[in-house]
């Protein structure tokens, strides 16, 4: 596998993630829409440490009620971010409305990022509802496999959430 992405067994990710993001994505929720925040950070010898937040906003994304479309240029802003920070892109949380499921979409299998141990999370209720990881479908991409929903053994085993700080919130995209 390619050093530029290790597999990754468990997630290090402090207990402000998941409220952040919530609120967050409530934002979009409160339109109907879905939302996504992004995780970057760093990763060794198998565990992925969450150390920053981002929010996309601008012309470059659209969210829908039902799909989230991302431009190829507002990746690379969030590229140009990670490589400032010395961090990568290891995984992302977004919503999706009360009549959808906690699986990730064929749109979201489709054109979501294949990257291998790319962790994808899915909130329901548009992320309006503060709810534990417990209540959200986790999904990691695996080489061969695609995305694969980890059972709540495997979540309560590879997401290791830790007391800690609120991570920096850094936006991107248009309105800032």
């Amino acid at each position: 596998m390619n050093s530029f992405f290790p597999a990754t067994s468990t997630w290090v990710i402090p207990d402000t993630v998941l409220p952040d993001c919530l609120s967050e994505m409530a934002l979009d929720g409160a339109r109907g829409n879905e939302g996504i925040v992004l995780w970057l950070g760093q990763d060794q010898g198998g565990t992925a440490q969450v150390t920053h937040l981002i929010g996309l906003r601008g012309t470059l994304i659209r969210k829908l009620p039902n799909h989230i479309h991302i431009e190829a240029e507002l990746f690379n802003e969030v590229a140009d971010v990670a490589f400032e920070l010395g961090a990568r892109l290891l995984g992302q949380i977004h919503s999706h409305g009360r009549e959808y499921s906690l699986d990730l979409s064929t749109t979201d299998r489709i054109y979501g990022l294949q990257v291998p141990s790319y962790l994808s999370v899915v909130a329901p209720d548009y992320g309006c509802s503060l709810v534990p990881f417990s209540a959200c479908g986790v999904h990691v991409f695996k080489p061969g496999a695609g995305y694969v929903r980890l059972s709540q053994r495997q979540v309560s085993e590879k997401l290791q959430l830790v007391r800690g700080p609120h991570l920096p919130f850094l936006v991107v995209g248009g309105e800032q």
